[in-house]
């Protein structure tokens, strides 16, 4: 019976196939590392704001399903309105983020962290007036019309639900009054002045 050396011989064999089995494993956690989830963009963020259970009626009975009402934004002068239905609330929100990135508006912001004039807009029922505040003042306005202003990165504002109090048609109001706002600069493009004759 032939004795295992520890200097060659078989041990060598031993000591190749436990490399083989180094360069399988480290194959296999390569291929794990490769095929890791990308990270989450975090520029934007979402604010769910209703989420209903709704019936349709169907010939074979009612089909029952969700509907979620999620506002977009980066905080940084951009928003948006998404709905999304699905079976399941999570499905619904990941519809209703994708809806909202759909239809983001620019939001003009000031120096002063507001906006720049009064605006209103409207949404189906829903009026909304929004009107620029002081800094220190904060964000004075209520329900999803609130929601909409602190994901579009206004900090000082005011704001007032006229109509009705629908969140989805309030959300769309206000988002309605954002995108009317114009900055200085655009209207005395529009009339063919300088800031400076604007201002006289």
């Amino acid at each position: 019976m032939a004795k295992r050396n520890s200097s060659g011989g078989d041990s060598g064999n031993f000591e190749g196939d436990s490399g083989r089995d180094d360069k399988r494993r480290g194959k296999r956690g390569e291929g794990k590392r490769e095929r890791r989830a990308p990270e989450k963009d975090s520029e934007w963020q979402e604010r769910v704001v209703q989420i209903r259970r709704v019936t349709k009626v169907v010939k074979g009975g009612k089909k029952l399903s969700f509907r979620a009402i999620v506002i977009v934004g980066n905080e940084k002068g951009r928003v948006g309105v998404g709905v999304g239905k699905a079976a399941d609330v999570i499905n619904a929100v990941k519809k209703g983020v994708a809806d909202g990135k759909k239809h983001l508006i620019d939001v003009p912001i000031t120096k002063a962290n507001s906006i720049p004039h009064p605006t209103t807009g409207e949404g189906g029922g829903a009026r909304v007036l929004v009107r620029p505040a002081s800094p220190g003042t904060g964000v004075i306005a209520g329900g999803a019309v609130r929601v909409v202003l602190e994901m579009a990165g206004v900090k000082n504002v005011l704001a007032k639900q006229l109509g009705s109090g629908n969140p989805l048609n309030n959300a769309r109001a206000a988002v309605s009054a954002l995108s009317a706002l114009r900055t200085f600069s655009e209207v005395a493009r529009a009339r063919d002045l300088t800031l400076e004759q604007l201002y006289n």
